[in-house]
């Protein structure tokens, strides 16, 4: 039988897109375009998108995690003998 001793498996990070990514992307655009972060009137109908985005967002739900290391930590009592 083979001993395993402290077995963890990390989940796979998986990278998913923001919700206002694109509105938040025209205004850093808008921002170095014009050399200033203050200048509210170049950038005022980025700023109103993003805004506007960013209200209307449903709040973040948490991610589900994975249970392998739960069974994992359960059985092992199983496998180390």
């Amino acid at each position: 039988m083979t001993r395993i001793e402290k077995l963890k498996v990390k989940p796979r990070k998986m990278k998913r897109p923001g919700p206002c990514n694109q509105q938040l992307t025209e205004m850093l655009s808008c921002w170095a375009s014009t050399g200033d972060t203050q200048s509210t009137k170049e950038c005022a109908e980025a700023a109103k998108s993003l805004h506007n985005c960013m209200r209307t967002m449903p709040p973040a739900q948490k991610p589900l995690k994975p249970t392998i290391n739960y069974h994992l930590a359960r059985l092992s009592k199983y496998l180390i003998k």
